[in-house]
């Protein structure tokens, strides 16, 4: 086959290639709604397998070290019990970390939340004498205020009225959320098992789906997709389990803060604090708004400190703890740390906030890499040590 066919034949694959792939997207736009349902299904079928792989991928390095450090003292031939009993050793930590929590954590959370809700109407009291002691010379202000007090009051009434005949509504959305908390639970069971193989075989994983690739690609294709999943690997363990070891470091600096400041609800505080801090950027500030409102309840001039407080507390994170623990793991600037956050966090939730920053620093890398092979390949070598000096001075 001469050169013409052979371009006139690649042109037309390709025109092929870019109809068959717009027809594709038409039709995922078109029937998007009936898509992202299947999607959905699809997703709640596989939550188990989803929830075994994020636990076996964030146990990963604990086992690997828990299996280096058996084989250092035996030999080769009890490899295969070395990984059994880091297999176990990585579960058995990862339980008793989560227990240790449960019990330290969530008694004294509950506590906070009935002490508040039971706090509620002697606050609302004290607020109204307050007002009205205040304002006691300004008569129509009074006057207003025991107006809408009393409108507030009759509504409520209302609505407690409007309640009864619906409670069979109430029971219902209350059973289909302990019915969700059944299924959510069952499905981590699941997980939990699916993660104690995955990890068993996370070796053996690894071999088929390098042989998978290379039988795929080629091999110098193979290698630069090996070298980016090593990387991208890298990023993720690195910046996911940085970031809950930071957390739980600021969890706990909260907490006896709040002890020493006397701040009420310490556990409660802490425990969002500590949560809300995994968000990179915004993480801070995010858990302040509702730590702050629970203060606010009991001592509103104790609202003040405690925001001062988180100021400090974010610097002290974002200054001296967070680059001795994560460094600059992901190679972003801070605008794109911020687009990352806001752009997966809107298409994801919460999940998006935690995993975007380190999705968009291996999408960074990758097209990084791909201009700087568009560069040589086109000659302009030069670009690149012209753009290395200016990001040194810069520095």
């Amino acid at each position: 086959m001469d050169s013409h066919k052979k371009h006139y034949i690649l042109v037309l694959l390709t025109f092929f290639g870019a109809a068959a792939l717009s027809i594709i997207l038409f039709f995922v736009i078109y029937r998007f709604e009936g898509f992202s349902t299947a999607l959905g299904k699809l997703i709640d079928i596989l939550k188990p397998l989803i929830y075994g792989m994020a636990i076996a991928y964030l146990l990963k390095p604990l086992c690997n070290y828990y299996e280096r450090k058996l084989l250092e003292k035996w030999d080769g031939k009890r490899k295969k019990l070395a990984n059994i009993l880091a297999v176990v050793g990585s579960m058995l930590t990862a339980f008793i970390f989560v227990y240790l929590l449960m019990i330290i954590i969530i008694p004294q959370v509950i506590g906070s939340v009935t002490k508040i809700i039971e706090s509620i109407p002697e606050k609302m009291e004290q607020a109204s004498a307050w007002i009205e002691a205040t304002l006691e010379r300004d008569t129509a202000t009074v006057a207003f205020i025991k107006s809408s007090y009393n409108e507030v009051s009759a509504a409520l009434d209302s609505w407690l009225t409007d309640i009864v005949p619906n409670i069979r509504t109430i029971l219902e959305g209350v059973g289909e959320h302990v019915w969700r908390s059944v299924i959510f639970f069952k499905n981590m069971l699941i997980g939990v098992i699916v993660a104690v193989y995955l990890l068993l075989s996370r070796r053996k994983f690894a071999r088929q789906g390098k042989m998978v690739l290379y039988s795929i690609v080629k091999s110098k294709w193979a290698d630069m997709i090996m070298e980016e999943l090593r990387y991208a690997d890298r990023i993720f363990i690195g910046f996911l389990n940085g970031k809950i070891l930071d957390s739980a470091i600021i969890g706990v600096i909260c907490y006896v803060c709040c002890l020493i400041l006397k701040f009420p609800n310490p556990m409660l505080i802490s425990a969002i604090i500590g949560v809300t801090n995994i968000i990179p950027f915004f993480g801070p500030f995010i858990g302040a708004v509702p730590a702050a409102l629970i203060i606010f309840i009991e001592s509103p001039i104790q609202t003040v400190w405690f925001i001062l407080f988180v100021l400090v507390l974010q610097q002290v994170d974002g200054n001296i703890i967070g680059p001795r623990i994560l460094g600059n793991s992901t190679g972003l600037s801070s605008f794109w740390v911020l687009f990352a956050i806001m752009f997966f966090g809107g298409l994801w939730g919460f999940i998006g906030m935690i995993i975007g920053v380190p999705l968009l620093a291996v999408i960074y890398d990758v097209f990084r890499k791909l201009v700087l092979y568009g560069l040589k390949k086109n000659g302009c070598e030069e670009m690149i040590s012209e753009n290395a000096a200016a990001d040194y001075y810069e520095k």
